[in-house]
């Protein structure tokens, strides 16, 4: 713990608006270190769900001996957005992006998607499932530089027509073959 967070936090007297560092976060408010090192307790009264963390620079107000956090002028904590129920996040005429630096994740015990058209683009994907399975009812088109496909047990295709057309070799190695 920092030595500023063990001294007895006595309410500042004087009126305060200015930045100060966040020492220790405790639940609701947090303890700052005022401009001169002064330490005191602020509430929390950001407009944002922010939970600060050590370290971070809030802006704080205070007047009387009470202080609360207004602002994050340097943060390093989370911001979370929690709701009791269902939530809804729609564009009214426009579209919804979400960006993250390091990255966008979705946990959920079920995930839908509804779209007319869906495009992915990526450098490169990994799909694993434990079961996949896939209808299209008109045309299913792979264009690929190669394929490879392992298959552990059987495999199986059916079709009303199939063809292989290659411009050079075709292999098939197996014990047996059976044709017809």
């Amino acid at each position: 713990m920092n030595p500023v967070a063990k001294r007895r936090i006595e309410p500042a007297a004087a009126d305060f608006l200015g930045p100060a560092e966040v020492v220790e976060v405790q639940g609701d408010e947090v303890v700052v270190e005022l401009r001169g090192g002064e330490p005191a307790r602020a509430a929390l009264a950001l407009a944002a769900p922010y939970e600060p963390a050590a370290g971070d620079v809030l802006l704080v107000i205070g007047k009387d001996g009470e202080h609360y956090a207004i602002g994050v002028l340097r943060g390093s904590g989370k911001t979370a957005l929690r709701v009791q129920g269902d939530l809804e996040v729609r564009a009214e005429g426009g579209a919804v992006r979400i960006v993250g630096d390091r990255g966008v994740e979705l946990h959920a015990p079920e995930l839908a998607i509804h779209a007319g058209k869906l495009q992915v683009i990526a450098g490169a994907a990994v799909q694993k499932f434990t079961s996949l399975y896939q209808r299209v009812s008109e045309l299913l088109s792979v264009r690929a530089g190669q394929a490879h496909t392992v298959v552990d047990e059987g495999t199986v295709t059916q079709a009303k027509r199939a063809s292989i057309v290659t411009e050079e070799t075709v292999t098939i190695n197996g014990r047996e073959v059976h044709l017809g």
